[in-house]
């Protein structure tokens, strides 16, 4: 019988299943404050957890990302609009527009006013960011100024401490890619791929997501770090395969250049190797025959031993018979090991 993971785990009562994104993350209804959605799911995350190692591992991984969406979607003030229209709320259009970085920490009390003209002054002379000047002067962590700057651009925050990317999603893009634009693809959610990034993505990137998944992009912002951590942790050497290439639309009047050049690429044959020619072994092939050489030496000298002490002569050493054994196998094994094994 399957487990309700709603009802078990969460204590949501029967009804609707999936649950809507507020009654999943236990909020009242069209919850707008987005520290308490981010709280909440951090709690039920890590209550979920727990099971991710026994019998219904598979059903906890399932839900967490489920948990992940549904945080994604109601931290980012677009979709939150579109995802709360769709269940009845009526939602004004704010023309007020949004808050820039330093007035969202001011009020939060996280910096004054004063540090924020510091702060301001700093990057003007480096050409920084004030998110980033924030960060160089220690007024700020790292991981609040990101929360902050999502806020700023009406987009989520991502903590990827929490989330675990789907594996497919990342065989999709290289790891040239991900290092060089410092980000990190998670997942698909409602026909949209989730990216996790420092800051805006810039066009050119996202032609480049959107012709490998052919998905709109969506960004959620992570700390630097955080995004540098997972790319190391799942773009380690061996973790992911080769992804495809993709190339870029054509442009007007080469279409048929690059048509003629794939033909006559097509059409050019495979440059053969010389007949008769050994393909050069690889360093690790010579390795493995040098010990082979090495192991079929040393029992050229065991065998003759062992022949004449229990077959030929029986505790007798150094007969006629013994001295050939002894001189004549090791002489023959060694020349045959040195043409094979070491000869270049």
């Amino acid at each position: 019988m399957a487990i309700d993971v709603y009802k078990e785990w969460l204590g949501i009562p029967e009804g609707p299943r999936p649950p809507d994104h507020y009654q999943l993350l236990r909020l009242v209804q069209f919850e707008d404050a987005t520290d308490k959605i981010r709280a909440n799911y951090k709690k039920l995350n890590a209550h979920v957890r727990k099971y991710a190692t026994g019998q219904y591992s598979v059903e906890s991984q399932t839900l967490l990302n489920e948990l992940a969406k549904a945080m994604l979607c109601l931290t980012d003030a677009e979709r939150k609009k579109e995802y709360d229209r769709s269940l009845g709320r009526e939602i004004e259009d704010d023309s007020t527009g949004r808050k820039t970085i330093g007035q969202l920490l001011i009020e939060q009390n996280v910096i004054s006013s004063g540090q924020l003209k510091e702060a301001e002054s700093h990057a003007d002379k480096l050409g920084l960011d004030v998110r980033d000047s924030l960060v160089q002067l220690k007024m700020v962590d790292a991981t609040v100024a990101a929360q902050a700057y999502a806020q700023e651009q009406g987009l989520p925050f991502v903590d990827l401490t929490d989330l675990h990317p789907d594996e497919a999603v990342l065989d999709q893009v290289p790891k040239e890619t991900v290092k060089q634009h410092s980000i990190l693809p998670l997942f698909i959610d409602d026909e949209v791929l989730v990216v996790a990034c420092t800051s805006m993505i810039g066009p050119e990137l996202e032609d480049e997501l959107r012709l490998r998944f052919n998905l709109p992009v969506k960004p959620a912002i992570a700390p630097p770090q955080a995004i540098s951590q997972g790319i190391n942790k799942y773009y380690a050497a061996g973790a992911r395969n080769a992804a495809p290439e993709v190339e870029a639309p054509a442009e007007k009047g080469k279409g048929k250049d690059k048509d003629k050049k794939k033909d006559a690429t097509k059409a050019a044959p495979a440059a053969k190797a010389p007949a008769g020619k050994k393909q050069a072994a690889t360093p690790e092939e010579m390795k493995q025959k040098k010990m082979v050489g090495v192991i079929a030496a040393c029992w050229s000298v065991i065998i003759p031993y062992l022949i004449d002490s229990f077959v030929i002569v029986p505790n007798a050493a150094f007969d006629k018979w013994s001295l050939l054994f002894w001189v004549t196998l090791p002489a023959i094994t060694g020349y045959v090991v040195w043409q094979t094994c070491f000869k270049k």
